[in-house]
């Protein structure tokens, strides 16, 4: 899996976990686990109506909303998170009791899942225009342009690749330099994902 695409609009939809709404499955590790033994997974859901999130004790979660207008999570210690589109990261325990409340209509949000203790990950949003630096040293990289336009990107080794609007890349062993492209303001969200 040296540079694998994820495309929403060919990955594989399923109910959620809860059976509340349903996601598009981008990429899991292994290739064949399931909800329940996947070492990490990579995901996009439509959220059209409030509710609980599903419960994945052992799992360490990033979520960023990519579309709508945002959505209020209420964390179990009473405190309120407020995340919009291009904006704020939540990162929570899979088993924590969470529930989210939309602000005004449905939302299409990224997560990010990894398996406390086997993987690891972070999440960022970059906004730039024209050229930025992006430096790896995690044994897997994810890309998602989250902005309208297709952007470029060089790899340490040389090689310059376009990604399109509102879809990723996983780069594997990739560590380096990165150049990223792009003519147009762009929101890029990059997770780095280490064993451990």
């Amino acid at each position: 899996m040296p540079c694998t695409l994820l495309d929403p609009t060919t990955a594989r939809a399923m109910p959620w976990k809860n059976g509340g709404g349903s996601t598009v499955e981008l990429a899991i590790s292994p290739a064949d686990a399931g909800l329940e033994d996947f070492a990490w997974r990579i995901s996009t859901a439509q959220v059209a109506v409030d509710g609980a999130f599903s419960s994945f004790p052992g799992i360490d979660r990033s979520l960023a909303v990519l579309a709508g207008n945002g959505v209020c999570l209420q964390r179990a210690d009473g405190q309120r998170e407020m995340l919009l589109s291009g904006g704020a990261i939540a990162v929570f325990g899979g088993e924590e009791a969470i529930s989210a409340h939309l602000l005004d209509g449905p939302i299409t949000d990224l997560n990010l899942m990894t398996r406390r203790g086997v993987w690891k990950h972070e999440l960022q949003l970059l906004e730039w225009q024209g050229e930025q630096a992006l430096q790896n040293d995690a044994e897997i990289l994810l890309l998602w342009n989250a902005a309208p336009e297709a952007l470029h990107y060089q790899l340490p080794e040389g090689g310059q690749q376009v990604l399109a609007a509102h879809s990723g890349v996983l780069l594997e062993n990739e560590q380096g330099r990165l150049t990223l492209e792009s003519d147009q303001p762009s929101l890029l969200y990059v997770s780095r994902m280490r064993r451990g």
